[in-house]
């Protein structure tokens, strides 16, 4: 049996050459498209809510992804990189998935909330999965500033989960198994 010798990558000590913060910075790029464009579908999502309650959670959500957008940006500056977003396919698919729930259901229906809540969590897991990498990578590159940003955003991006979670359950998963299809 013949064997296959694997070439191992070419090795780098700067931080700036290595495979890894390419990988960053692509990365970087792709949440930051992805903010960019969910700053523009929330209030969509928010005028479509029928709960105060989560259209009020939304509209704050859209300030919290407004401040986060100038801290990618920072996160880029403070790596010396221009701040410059690449096209995320999956917040793309998860922004086009949501507006698909609000012209599928009701408007003014509890079930519509329902549906925005399941929309809206898929986000901020996407999210909190993203900058959970991100703040890692940060970390291990060196990047102890950028790993600060990328950990606020990922403590909002967890709250905001919480918050999608406890408006549901406390009374908008219920309310809407009474509406009839």
């Amino acid at each position: 049996m013949a064997t296959t010798k694997v070439k191992s990558p070419e090795q780098t000590n700067n931080v700036q050459e290595s495979a890894l913060n390419e990988l960053f910075i692509d990365e970087l790029k792709d949440i930051y498209w992805a903010e960019k464009h969910l700053s523009k579908a929330l209030p969509k999502m928010a005028k479509a809510a029928t709960s105060d309650e989560l259209r009020s959670a939304i509209e704050n959500h859209l300030a919290e992804t407004e401040r986060q957008i100038i801290r990618l940006e920072d996160a880029f500056a403070s790596i010396g990189q221009k701040a410059v977003a690449v096209k995320c396919e999956a917040m793309a698919g998860l922004i086009k998935e949501g507006e698909e729930i609000v012209s599928e259901t009701e408007k003014g229906s509890i079930t519509r909330d329902a549906g925005i809540i399941s929309a809206a969590q898929k986000i901020e897991h996407y999210e909190i999965a993203s900058y959970g990498t991100l703040r890692t990578l940060a970390s291990v590159l060196g990047y102890d500033h950028a790993a600060e940003l990328l950990d606020s955003t990922l403590h909002e991006e967890k709250t905001c989960d919480s918050l999608l979670t406890q408006i549901a359950e406390a009374g908008i998963n219920q309310a809407s198994k009474a509406e009839k299809a």
